[in-house]
Order: C-alpha cells, then sequence, then structure tokens
C-alpha cells in the first residue's frame, strides 16, 4: 500500500529532480543509519513526499553529503538529510512493520513474517517516542483488517480507516498548521488506500480477497468512475496544500499532487486494457 506517491519526472526540472532525489536518498540514509539493512529496505516514496512537505513548510537546517549506496554502488548521490528526515524514517518502519503483520496474518506470507520479525525491536523503541501515533497506526490496521474479514462494502468508511493513519503521521507538530495537514494526509491516506485497490481488483477476484471495488467491477465505466473518486481525494488533499505557507520545494510538490500520482494509475489503465486487447484476440 505504498509508492503511490511519486514524481512525474518527465514533466520535472532538472534541478527539482536533483533535490527530490536528495531527500530520497536522505531518508535512506537515515534508515540505513538509524535501524539497519532491514530498515532500509523500507524506503517508500510517500515519506518521501511528506518529507519534502514539512520541509518546505518548516525550513528545518539541512545537512548535504556524497555518498555511495546498494542499488548504485558505483555512482555517488546528493543526499540531505534534517530531523524530518529522522521521523519519516521512523514512521516509515512502523508502517512497514504493521504492513507485514496484516501481510503474514491475512495471506500467510513468509517473507512478511520475517520482516515483520526483523522491524519488531525497532517499532518497540520508536513507539517510546511517539506512543499516541503507534498506537493509533495499530489500532486503524486492525480496524481495517476486521472491516476487510467482515467484507465492509461501504469504501469511504475503509479509505478513511487509512486516512487516519496517513493524517496522524502528517501532522508533525501541535501548531498553527496541524489542521491542514491533518486534512491533507487524511484524504492522501484515502487516496493511498482506493489506489491500491484499484490496481489489485483484477487479482483479488481471481483469488477471492477482499477488495472494497469488488461489486463495482463489472461496470463499464470503471475506470472512470474509479478516477472520479480519487479525483475528488487529491482535490481535497491540494486544497489543504495550497492553504499552506509553502515556497521551499512547492513546484517539486505541485509536481506530485498534480501530475505525479496519476502516473501509477494511468499505467494500470494502459496494462488492464493490454490484457484485455489480448483476451478479445484469442
Amino acid at each position: 500500500m505504498f509508492g503511490y506517491i511519486a514524481i512525474n519526472k518527465a514533466e520535472m526540472k532538472f534541478r527539482d529532480f536533483d533535490i527530490y532525489h536528495a531527500y530520497y536518498c536522505g531518508l535512506c540514509k537515515d534508515l540505513k543509519e538509524r535501524y539497519g539493512r532491514s530498515g532500509q529496505i523500507t524506503l517508500s516514496y510517500d515519506m518521501t513526499f511528506l518529507i519534502i512537505l514539512l520541509s518546505g513548510l518548516y525550513e528545518p537546517p539541512a545537512e548535504d553529503s556524497i555518498r555511495n549506496c546498494v542499488a548504485h554502488p558505483f555512482q555517488k548521490h546528493a543526499a540531505r538529510t534534517n530531523e524530518i528526515t529522522q521521523y519519516a524514517a521512523d514512521m516509515n518502519i512502523v508502517l512497514s512493520y504493521y504492513k507485514c503483520l496484516d501481510d503474514w496474518t491475512d495471506e500467510h506470507k513468509k517473507k512478511a513474517w520475517i520482516n515483520s520479525r526483523l522491524l519488531r525491536s525497532k517499532v518497540k523503541k520508536i513507539e517510546k517516542t511517539y506512543p499516541k501515533k503507534v498506537k493509533l497506526i495499530r489500532d486503524m490496521l486492525v480496524q481495517i483488517s476486521s472491516c476487510e474479514k467482515a467484507n465492509e462494502q461501504d469504501l469511504d468508511k475503509m479509505a478513511g480507516l487509512f486516512g487516519e493513519i496517513m493524517a496522524e503521521i502528517f501532522v508533525w507538530k501541535q501548531d498553527i498548521w496541524k489542521d491542514s495537514l491533518h486534512r491533507m494526509g487524511f484524504f492522501l491516506g484515502k487516496f493511498i488506500y482506493l489506489m491500491d485497490a484499484y490496481e489489485d481488483i483484477d487479482d483479488d477476484i481471481a483469488n477471492a480477497c477482499y477488495n472494497p471495488f469488488m461489486r463495482f467491477r463489472e461496470r463499464e465505466d470503471f475506470n472512470d468512475y474509479c478516477k472520479q473518486i480519487l479525483t475528488m481525494m487529491i482535490a481535497e488533499c491540494s486544497r489543504e496544500f495550497e492553504k499552506l505557507p509553502i515556497l521551499t520545494h512547492a513546484e517539486i510538490l505541485r509536481n506530485i499532487l498534480y501530475s505525479g500520482v496519476w502516473c501509477r494509475f494511468e499505467a494500470i489503465c494502459e496494462k488492464r486494457q493490454s490484457v484485455n486487447n489480448q483476451e478479445n484476440k484469442s
């Protein structure tokens, strides 16, 4: 349920891409330094977006460095870190841990069980610093799992549960920006949950797994129907974003919110159309 909040590289300026990539590498750096290799593999675009958003809003002092990485061992990359990078790394670990637990409980994925064991002690440590946030994330994911088992068909309710998780994570400080950040995270969380369900719908039908879009799949306008719902979520998220006094990194953030989040959707549509064409030919 991660990786949907990414950039549209084709429409991004070279300098903006370098800055985005530096924050991405910075998150990777902090994950490895704070939580080792098992933490590093949880790296996500979604948390990179949060880092850039909060860095643009609060403008904390940053540290730039040049480093090698496992993915690109022969090429050095710029990495940018700050106190928000550390916060995002902590939240990323918590989300990944409970996602692994959910995958193990629901689908008995051995890899998920192994990863959850590797992350468990790290989450216990994070919980001491952010007890309220960890409890809310845990409680909401338990509710999501329970509702899925009960075959809950209310799209808004299901998406809203994950929305509450992201809303809590987006609120870094209890200050004048917390309400806008909370609403922004809430609608972005709903978007992530629904996009994940949209991408998995055919596999879930084939494997008799839960999916909140199940009863809508046979609609002739299924893709347009889903895009309309997703557009509503991003519109609300973007409305809150525009209320924030962000100048630093604003163009990067707009690239993601107004363009990048749709790249995956279009790729899913193209893949689905290609499959349909092949089936029609056969």
